[in-house]
């Protein structure tokens, strides 16, 4: 729960927080949890009292930890890409992919635009939400009324998002420089169709 409030909020629960998601009468209870994480180093206090995780007890090949990562389905004009009423589903993903305190989600991609890139048609991509990235990263933009999964350059007077593909038919993207992307695509996953996937998914090119 910590881990998870972390991503999606920016924050760790507070006791109030955890004794009602834990379902228990008192805080004292979830207060006695916390104090265990502290002592174990997992979880720390700052100065502002605000509650931070320190450290994950680690992963191994046999006992993966997970974090729920939104799948972005359609995303109205406008509105942030992570509003509620975009979000389709929660899908467990690594913390070794989707790693906390940072903010990811994923989308599906369709098309061929970005196949030379080992994108495929229908495979969902895992992205770190931010507003910048280097040269050369693969990227997801909003253009028009839709997104876009394309690699980012730069120059000194424009940004170009370019495809990477084997159909000649995807051109570059002219922008300028001032244009801020979603996010940053930090994994390709092979997510078979209608695993458990709404009909009402949206899919970008």
């Amino acid at each position: 729960m910590i881990r998870n409030a972390i991503v999606h909020r920016g924050r760790a629960p507070t006791v109030r927080e955890l004794t009602a998601a834990l379902k228990y009468r008192s805080p004292r209870s979830a207060s006695d949890i916390l104090d265990s994480l502290q002592a174990r180093g997992i979880v720390k206090r700052g100065a502002d009292g605000k509650l931070r995780l320190t450290k994950d007890p680690e992963e191994h090949q046999f006992h993966a930890r997970t974090v729920d990562v939104p799948l972005v389905g359609a995303v109205a004009a406008g509105n942030p890409i992570l509003a509620e009423e975009n979000i389709l589903a929660m899908i467990p993903v690594s913390v070794s992919l989707a790693r906390p305190p940072h903010r990811y989600f994923l989308l599906r991609v369709r098309g061929d635009s970005m196949n030379k890139a080992g994108i495929e048609d229908g495979n969902l991509v895992l992205v770190q939400q931010q507003n910048d990235a280097n040269d050369g990263d693969k990227v997801v933009a909003l253009i028009d009324d839709g997104a876009t999964v394309k690699v980012l350059r730069r120059s000194r007077e424009a940004m170009l998002l370019l495809p990477k593909s084997t159909n000649s038919k995807h051109k570059p993207i002219v922008l300028n420089n001032e244009f801020q992307v979603q996010g940053v695509v930090r994994a390709t996953i092979p997510y078979p169709e209608g695993a458990g996937l709404t009909r009402k998914e949206k899919s970008y090119e």
